[in-house]
């Protein structure tokens, strides 16, 4: 096994507030930033990688990050005789974070580097795709929301917070399993590092 881990931080926060002006539509924001590595071997670069990628925990770090947060906006309305949601919005923002080679390299590392970074984006940006099913599913989830007898909506309330915090569960679940596939011995992370370092020198 390779020393480097490459695992996704999911870093999700939820606040709720009331909007008047919440949109049905999920408002997504994409941001890149990049960590500066020397080396001019798959091996030198992978070393750098371990010695300068994002923490993961104390004691690791990771290759690339997919970090994420969503903020809600929910209008609610009530009436004598029921609370419901009248109009529900998710706005995530995703932040990727990537190595970046900054020596000069051959032009055979350029590709190798070229190639195994585009695996690594590949990796990262389902990541992505997974957070934005997870604002997808809480927004059908809390869409028709609706509680009766439920004067201040408190009830409402305590619902959508139920059903959100079950969603994310099971979406982190999710981005768990698919992390398991790929680490796994013999998958596509290793097989992906295993080439780089391989094809790239010692």
């Amino acid at each position: 096994m390779r020393p480097v881990a490459w695992i996704v931080m999911a870093l999700v926060g939820c606040c709720v507030v009331l909007s008047s002006h919440a949109s049905a539509a999920v408002k997504v924001t994409e941001k890149t930033r990049y960590y500066p590595i020397k080396g001019t071997t798959g091996a030198a670069l992978l070393k750098a990688m371990d010695r300068r990628g994002p923490k993961h925990g104390f004691l690791t770090r990771a290759i690339a990050q997919t970090g994420y947060s969503v903020v809600w906006k929910i209008e609610w309305s009530e009436t004598a005789r029921a609370c419901r949601v009248s109009r529900v919005s998710g706005e995530l923002a995703v932040t990727y974070t990537f190595p970046q080679a900054t020596d000069n390299l051959s032009p055979e590392m350029k590709r190798r580097w070229r190639t195994f970074l585009a695996g690594v984006k590949k990796h990262e940006r389902t990541h992505s795709v997974m957070a934005r099913r997870m604002v997808n599913a809480v927004e059908k989830s809390l869409s028709k929301l609706t509680v009766r007898n439920d004067p201040g909506c408190r009830k409402t309330r305590r619902e959508a917070k139920r059903r959100k915090a079950a969603i994310y569960a099971d979406y982190e679940a999710r981005q768990n399993r698919f992390d398991a596939r790929e680490h796994r011995d013999g998958g596509y992370v290793e097989r992906l590092i295993d080439a780089f370092v391989r094809s790239g020198g010692v």
